[in-house]
Protein backbone atom coordinates (compact mmCIF):
# COMPACT_ATOMS: atom_id res chain seq x y z
CA UNK A 1 0.00 0.00 0.00
CA UNK A 2 2.63 2.54 0.97
CA UNK A 3 4.70 2.39 -2.24
CA UNK A 4 2.01 4.41 -4.04
CA UNK A 5 2.00 6.93 -1.21
CA UNK A 6 5.79 7.21 -1.39
CA UNK A 7 5.76 7.83 -5.14
CA UNK A 8 3.03 10.47 -4.87
CA UNK A 9 4.80 12.15 -1.95
CA UNK A 10 7.98 12.48 -4.04
CA UNK A 11 5.98 14.33 -6.69
CA UNK A 12 4.40 16.55 -4.02
CA UNK A 13 7.78 17.28 -2.43
CA UNK A 14 9.16 18.29 -5.84
CA UNK A 15 6.39 20.89 -6.18
CA UNK A 16 7.01 22.14 -2.65
CA UNK A 17 10.78 22.50 -3.07
CA UNK A 18 10.44 24.04 -6.53
CA UNK A 19 8.68 26.89 -4.74
CA UNK A 20 5.38 26.63 -6.60
CA UNK A 21 2.67 28.79 -5.05
CA UNK A 22 0.71 27.21 -2.22
CA UNK A 23 -2.58 26.99 -4.14
CA UNK A 24 -0.90 25.02 -6.94
CA UNK A 25 0.86 22.70 -4.50
CA UNK A 26 -2.33 22.07 -2.53
CA UNK A 27 -4.46 21.32 -5.60
CA UNK A 28 -1.88 18.97 -7.09
CA UNK A 29 -1.35 17.28 -3.74
CA UNK A 30 -4.97 16.42 -3.00
CA UNK A 31 -5.61 15.40 -6.60
CA UNK A 32 -2.54 13.13 -6.70
CA UNK A 33 -3.32 11.50 -3.36
CA UNK A 34 -6.90 10.66 -4.33
CA UNK A 35 -6.17 9.62 -7.92
CA UNK A 36 -2.82 7.86 -7.61
CA UNK A 37 -3.03 6.17 -4.21
CA UNK A 38 -5.65 3.39 -4.46
CA UNK A 39 -6.53 3.36 -0.76
CA UNK A 40 -7.07 7.14 -0.46
CA UNK A 41 -10.56 8.10 -1.57
CA UNK A 42 -10.52 11.75 -0.45
CA UNK A 43 -7.86 14.26 0.56
CA UNK A 44 -8.20 17.79 1.83
CA UNK A 45 -6.17 20.65 3.23
CA UNK A 46 -7.61 22.99 5.83
CA UNK A 47 -5.92 26.19 7.00
CA UNK A 48 -6.77 28.33 9.99
CA UNK A 49 -8.46 31.58 9.13
CA UNK A 50 -9.46 33.74 12.10
CA UNK A 51 -9.04 30.68 14.38
CA UNK A 52 -11.46 28.63 12.24
CA UNK A 53 -10.42 25.82 9.91
CA UNK A 54 -11.24 26.59 6.28
CA UNK A 55 -11.03 24.04 3.46
CA UNK A 56 -8.58 25.39 0.87
CA UNK A 57 -8.13 22.32 -1.35
CA UNK A 58 -10.00 19.05 -1.76
CA UNK A 59 -9.84 16.13 -4.12
CA UNK A 60 -13.65 16.25 -4.38
CA UNK A 61 -15.22 19.55 -3.33
CA UNK A 62 -18.75 18.17 -3.25
CA UNK A 63 -18.17 14.95 -1.31
CA UNK A 64 -15.64 14.82 1.51
CA UNK A 65 -16.66 11.30 2.65
CA UNK A 66 -16.89 12.59 6.22
CA UNK A 67 -19.70 10.24 7.17
CA UNK A 68 -18.91 7.42 4.76
CA UNK A 69 -15.22 6.83 5.42
CA UNK A 70 -13.93 3.92 7.46
CA UNK A 71 -10.38 5.20 7.79
CA UNK A 72 -9.05 8.70 8.35
CA UNK A 73 -5.65 10.23 9.04
CA UNK A 74 -4.97 13.82 10.08
CA UNK A 75 -1.62 15.58 9.89
CA UNK A 76 -1.03 19.00 11.44
CA UNK A 77 0.73 21.64 9.38
CA UNK A 78 2.99 23.79 11.54
CA UNK A 79 4.99 26.86 10.57
CA UNK A 80 8.65 27.47 11.43
CA UNK A 81 7.59 28.79 14.86
CA UNK A 82 5.86 25.51 15.68
CA UNK A 83 2.39 27.03 15.46
CA UNK A 84 -0.33 24.86 13.96
CA UNK A 85 -1.59 26.66 10.89
CA UNK A 86 -3.59 23.92 9.23
CA UNK A 87 -4.25 20.24 8.76
CA UNK A 88 -4.07 17.62 6.02
CA UNK A 89 -6.80 14.97 6.09
CA UNK A 90 -6.93 11.78 4.04
CA UNK A 91 -9.92 9.44 4.09
CA UNK A 92 -10.51 5.92 2.87
CA UNK A 93 -13.60 3.82 2.39
CA UNK A 94 -11.52 0.80 3.48
CA UNK A 95 -11.52 -0.04 7.18
CA UNK A 96 -7.83 -0.98 7.37
CA UNK A 97 -6.30 1.11 4.63
CA UNK A 98 -3.26 2.83 6.08
CA UNK A 99 0.02 1.49 7.39
CA UNK A 100 2.89 3.08 9.31
CA UNK A 101 4.70 4.01 6.11
CA UNK A 102 1.67 6.02 4.95
CA UNK A 103 1.70 7.85 8.26
CA UNK A 104 5.42 8.61 8.18
CA UNK A 105 5.36 9.71 4.55
CA UNK A 106 2.39 12.04 4.96
CA UNK A 107 3.86 13.47 8.18
CA UNK A 108 6.94 14.42 6.14
CA UNK A 109 4.74 16.09 3.52
CA UNK A 110 2.87 18.10 6.18
CA UNK A 111 6.18 19.15 7.73
CA UNK A 112 7.60 20.24 4.36
CA UNK A 113 4.49 22.28 3.59
CA UNK A 114 4.78 24.10 6.91
CA UNK A 115 8.50 24.70 6.66
CA UNK A 116 8.80 25.58 2.98
CA UNK A 117 5.53 27.23 2.02
CA UNK A 118 4.76 29.01 5.28
CA UNK A 119 8.16 30.32 6.30
CA UNK A 120 8.09 33.51 8.32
Amino acid sequence: MSICTDVVSLKIMAHIYQRHDSHTVFKKMVKSLAEDVPHIDWAGIYLYENSELKLVAASDDENDLKWECNGELKFPITNCLGEEIGIIIVRSLEAVAFDINDVLTLEDVAKAIGEEIFTN
